[in-house]
């Protein structure tokens, strides 16, 4: 694109700030490079997927009204470099707000303008290729949010097999969750340790040097256990190795 065509809101995620920063600008970056004009909502806060998660209702719901509220400001698309948190703002925000009428519409207008970052490359940008290039032979993990509650299987994939010089490889058990899983890995913590070991010995074996996923839960995850192994194996959301132009 040689010309600004779109408009887009980034919703961060709260895990994106606090823990890597990075995959929000290399998102942010991408976008503005395919001729979308971003517009960051200030005030962003938690989409409330781990209270949720842990049963505290009346919390997730005040933060599903706040999240709606802000991203109601503007009519554009919303997107969001995390399978999980679109899951929550798509499906999720149906359960809690079911009976709120005043949020019945709000509620179904965010969600049709929500898209997980390669959903909207694919789905709205209509884009394969993003002329990233960079020497990595990479595997990609497909997390769990992302696979099966929104639906995308194929295009983190084909946005990967487009990057001129990389190479990309299959990963034993792809769709097996990494047991990260939010709350999940605090609370059943040997059981979630158990099916992160599945997972990294799978990434190993696969010889790539660069894992590749789209949610920042995942990849915290998977980066602990692979440094706790002293592998040299490296780590990055899609948005960052698709801005990489070696």
């Amino acid at each position: 694109m040689s010309q600004t065509t779109y408009s887009a809101q980034l919703f961060a995620t709260c895990l994106v700030d606090a823990i890597r920063p990075a995959a929000g600008l290399a998102t942010l970056r991408l976008l503005e490079r395919l001729g979308v004009k971003v517009i960051v909502p200030s005030g962003q806060t938690c989409c409330g997927q781990p209270a949720f998660n842990s049963g505290c209702l009346a919390d997730a719901r005040a933060m599903a009204r706040y999240t709606i509220d802000l991203l109601e400001k503007s009519p554009v698309p919303i997107v969001v470099p995390s399978g999980s948190c679109g899951d929550m703002i798509v499906h999720r925000y149906r359960e809690l707000l079911a009976d709120e009428l005043a949020y019945a519409s709000k509620v179904e207008r965010v969600a049709a303008r929500t898209y997980e970052l390669s959903q909207y490359l694919s789905d709205v940008l209509k884009v394969q290729d993003v002329g990233a290039r960079c020497r990595r032979t990479i595997t990609y993990h497909p997390s769990c949010h992302l696979l099966r509650g929104l639906g995308v299987r194929s295009a983190p994939s084909k946005l990967l097999d487009s990057i001129t010089d990389a190479r990309c490889v299959g990963l034993s058990g792809a769709e097996d969750c990494c047991g990260f899983g939010g709350t999940f890995a605090v609370k059943m913590g040997e059981l979630s340790s158990g099916m992160l070991d599945r997972k990294l010995d799978a990434i190993v074996e696969s010889g790539a040097d660069t894992v590749v996923a789209c949610d920042a839960g995942c990849l915290m995850h998977i980066e602990s256990g692979l440094k706790r192994r002293g592998s040299n194996v490296a780590v990055r959301h899609l948005a960052e190795v698709l801005v990489e132009s070696e």
